[in-house]
């Protein structure tokens, strides 16, 4: 019997009967270093559960005497920092039923795998992310327990065919192989393990078609099917997963139409099928999820109009239908999603009217690479038009409304919406002359980008009252008038482009009161005058001024002479 003074501290359970310690909770507890094989741990004979989660034993072996816990049924070693061979004994633990070895990229499964297949029969959970099973063969999981409910083991450099039988464990609820690169095979046509709720085999080389019988695991919540290899058409059956509520079969070679039957699927929130070789004209039922919140179609080769009308949507947030070859005018319904925050058309052939959106939480829109579409958006950060056929004067009655790009505070933008630090998904953009991804777009950007157009006319004063933009872009136009002096309020400005157009007048002085200004080209319009001295001025060269037969070349030279 354990002293039982013991008993009431944080981390340690006793057997209220005799006194014995049962379990050790010392889990992210900033230990450090080996634990040698004469620690007084190892005399805690009848513990059932032991954790040591989350501390550094410092690259350390795996002391064997971890075999002397008969009793142990949870043993949790994660992120723990040992390395080398699993020392054989953590296989003669017979009454385990939890047991969680990840993160320890050091630490090698061989020679000790196969007895943990076979004395371990009472495992209900096995969790080896991120070990080194390079030498372990997927063949050799097909003896695991019958009771087997968790199966993981992301990013251990697992290697060779996947056997059906994986697929086929009776209790199996969570099998995740993700991550293991060189994983082969297909999925089997029968004999799934109808109790699967999460599956997840993204980033491996599986590969051919996806069987009907994926429609069998009626109790499947989450599939991921990323980045792989498979090809052809989805099945139908797919639309028999009616309690699925994530699905990613994006980044594979999937053709044809996408099954209307997906339809039904009434409790999914997000649903990937971007990057893909999907054809065909969207079908209406495919816009009818009551659930869903992001939808992600880009990169296909989807063509037609869009529906002309759907129900539901009500919790769409993200709509991706970016680089297809949709057309046709722009659906009424497209403007009454009342919970939309980022809308993406680029790049397909849509024409039409913008209508007035209902969805006051929309952050960021971008139509560029269609024809002409005709906006009041208090919430966006991000607005990018460019590179479509637009003409007329810039809608300069609509610059009004953009809130979001108004508001500011002593110390920083004050935005008009605050969202999380970053939005999930990326973005290209211009920013500061450069075509850039964002891959994690942070909430403060805010930009116009009205480039490459037919816009002509004079650029609207009221521009001059977005105060916490950081990017303003009309490069590539017919503009015409002077430079509003106004711009001179925009004290958040980190890029300006007003290049290839034809503006007139001298550049305003007001604009040596940027602080913030990194990158400014007004090059080939028609400008005159002196250009202006002192701060920011004194640092660009002669490429911002190019192309402008009136402006007075002496000014630049003695500003770059300036210390």
């Amino acid at each position: 019997m354990e002293d039982k003074e013991c008993c009431s501290w944080d981390g340690v359970e006793c057997d209220k009967t005799t006194g014995h310690v049962i379990g050790l909770d010392l889990g992210c507890s900033w230990l450090f270093g080996p634990i040698h094989s004469n620690s007084s741990l190892f005399f805690l004979r009848h513990l059932r559960r032991l954790n040591l989660a989350g501390n550094d034993f410092n690259h350390s072996l795996l002391p064997s005497e971890f075999g002397k816990f008969k009793s142990l049924t949870h043993l949790n070693l994660s992120y723990s920092g040992f390395s080398g061979q699993i020392p054989y004994e953590i296989s003669q633990l017979s009454s385990l039923v939890s047991l969680d070895l990840a993160f320890n990229w050091q630490l090698i499964e061989m020679p000790v795998w196969k007895r943990v297949v076979d004395n371990l029969t009472q495992l209900r959970e096995l969790v080896l992310d991120y070990t080194n099973m390079y030498s372990i063969r997927p063949y050799s999981l097909m003896n695991l327990s019958s009771y087997l409910t968790t199966l993981s083991l992301i990013g251990c450099s697992l290697q060779g065919k996947l056997e059906d039988n994986i697929l086929c464990l009776p209790s199996l609820q969570t099998l995740n192989l993700g991550w293991n690169w060189q994983l082969e095979g297909s999925l089997p046509m029968s004999n799934w393990s109808s109790s699967l709720k999460f599956l997840d085999l993204s980033y491996t080389s599986l590969s051919g078609e996806l069987p009907d019988s994926i429609g069998y695991l009626k109790s499947l919540k989450y599939l991921y099917l990323r980045s792989c290899n498979f090809m052809g058409s989805i099945p139908a059956s797919l639309g028999n997963l009616t309690q699925i509520t994530y699905l990613y079969l994006s980044y594979n070679n999937f053709t044809g139409s996408i099954p209307a039957s997906l339809g039904n699927l009434t409790q999914i929130t997000y649903l990937d099928l971007s990057n893909n070789n999907f054809s065909g004209v969207l079908s209406s039922s495919l816009l009818n999820m009551p659930m869903l919140s992001e939808l992600h179609l880009e990169h296909n080769q989807l063509v037609g109009p869009l529906p002309n009308s759907v129900s539901g949507l009500l919790n769409l947030t993200l709509l991706y239908l970016n680089s297809n070859f949709l057309n046709g005018t722009l659906p009424s319904w497209l403007f009454s999603l009342p919970s939309l925050v980022t809308l993406l058309l680029v790049d397909n052939q849509l024409s039409g009217e913008i209508g007035e959106f209902k969805s006051n939480s929309l952050e960021y829109l971008d139509l560029s690479g269609n024809p002409k579409t005709k906006f009041p958006f208090p919430n966006l950060r991000i607005l990018d038009l460019s590179t479509n056929m637009f003409s007329g004067p810039l809608p300069g009655k609509y610059f009004k409304y953009l809130k979001a790009m108004t508001n500011v505070e002593e110390g920083g933008v004050k935005l008009y919406y605050m969202g999380e630090e970053y939005y999930q998904d990326s973005l290209k953009v211009t920013i500061k002359g450069q075509y850039i991804e964002l891959e994690r777009i942070q909430t403060f950007l805010t930009t116009i980008d009205f480039s490459k157009n037919s816009f002509k006319g004079e650029i609207p004063k009221i521009i001059g009252r977005l105060k916490s933009l950081k990017g303003l872009n009309f490069s590539h136009n017919n503009l015409t008038g002077y430079i509003p002096s106004s711009f001179g309020n925009l004290t958040n400005l980190e890029w300006l482009d007003l290049s290839s157009n034809k503006l007139t007048g001298e550049i305003p002085t007001q604009l040596v009161d940027l602080p913030w200004l990194e990158v400014l080209n007004l090059s080939q319009n028609q400008l005159t005058g002196h250009i202006p001295t002192g701060k920011q001025f004194n640092t660009f060269g002669n490429d911002s001024y190019t192309g402008n037969l009136g402006i007075m070349w002496i000014s630049i030279v003695k500003n770059m002479q300036q210390p």
